[in-house]
């Protein structure tokens, strides 16, 4: 497997290391597998993690399911404090990352524990339907029904209708971009702040981070293909901006942003090509690329100190937009 560095820039050294075991260990090739397997080796890291949120106690955690277009969506909600009803909380609704294809709840809940914790927030992760089982634009349907609901029940969860975010990493950063273009297209819900972590914003774009960091850096080319492949129907979906969020021709009016990138992350030209599209269309930006970490650092704990770098400046913005 190779590690070394393809630019200037410093892959950092805890990334080396965990990728040489990896390499040690001769673990399948996540392509090679069927989503189910996938599934399986995803569940038993979330498995091997969660002991790390016990030293994240919040005020309640909450699964419940919500109504959707094709049944209902289960939700995870977590709050940070007692509720007042004098004093709501902002709520951020959090879409996670995996392809489309894999990850839930469990897999994203030390993210969402961070998140509620540092921005004193109340948080909602959605279960979005999986493909192939669901294949596009079944995720997309659930995350703005999810968003929606949300915008309609704030109240009745503690929180404050008017001080809503929606965030997510990877394929979860990509659904975000998407929402609030939903939002905007519809007219409602009011969403005020958009946090896209390592976002893929195109399914094909032709960028050179995806050829430079396409093999050797955890997340590969043949993994995204094989994403794709499960989550779309057919070619023409590429260039459906509910897909590729980056393909939309009107981007003003949307909600100010946070985009994180990877230095050695195939994302991470497009993050940054995404940035440069909001700040031209009027739209506030903060842009931060993570130079030495791969795509999945903030998912991926134990490794390096970039990962809780990165929850704290998430978190920060998050409070940031919720007193404006």
């Amino acid at each position: 497997m190779e590690t070394k560095p393809k630019t200037s820039r410093q892959l950092h050294p805890g990334w080396i290391a965990m990728m040489k075991e990896l390499e040690a260990s001769n673990a399948p090739e996540l392509w090679e597998l069927s989503p189910t397997e996938a599934r399986i080796l995803e569940r038993q890291y979330a498995e091997q993690v969660s002991i790390n949120t016990e030293s994240l106690p919040l005020y309640s955690v909450e699964n419940r399911e919500i109504p959707g277009i094709a049944g209902t969506i289960p939700v995870r909600i977590y709050t940070p404090q007692a509720v007042n009803k004098d004093t709501p909380f902002p709520i951020l609704v959090f879409f996670h990352g995996g392809g489309w294809v894999l990850c839930d709840l469990n897999t994203h809940d030390p993210i969402c524990r961070h998140l509620c914790k540092q921005a004193d927030c109340i948080v909602v992760s959605v279960d979005y339907r999986l493909a192939p089982e669901h294949k596009f634009p079944a995720a997309v349907e659930d995350v703005f029904a999810a968003t929606q609901w949300v915008a309609q029940n704030a109240s009745i969860l503690g929180g404050d209708p008017t001080r809503i975010a929606v965030g997510g990493d990877s394929a979860g950063g990509n659904l975000s971009a998407v929402v609030t273009q939903l939002a905007k297209a519809n007219g409602s819900p009011s969403l005020i702040f958009q946090l896209l972590l390592y976002p893929n914003i195109y399914i094909a774009p032709k960028f050179p981070s995806r050829e430079v960091y396409g093999q050797g850096y955890l997340l590969t080319e043949k993994i995204i293909e094989w994403c794709n492949n499960h989550y779309l129907n057919s070619e023409a979906d590429v260039f459906d901006h509910r897909a590729s969020p980056g393909l939309a021709e009107d981007l003003s009016g949307l909600p100010p942003a946070l985009i994180i990138t990877a230095g050695f992350d195939p994302f991470v030209d497009e993050g940054e090509d995404y940035a440069k599209k909001l700040r031209n269309a009027g739209v506030e930006v903060e842009y931060t690329c993570y130079e030495d970490m791969i795509h999945g650092f903030i998912y991926i704990q134990g490794v390096t100190e970039g990962r809780e770098k990165a929850l704290v400046q998430s978190a920060t913005a998050l409070r940031r937009a919720f007193t404006k």
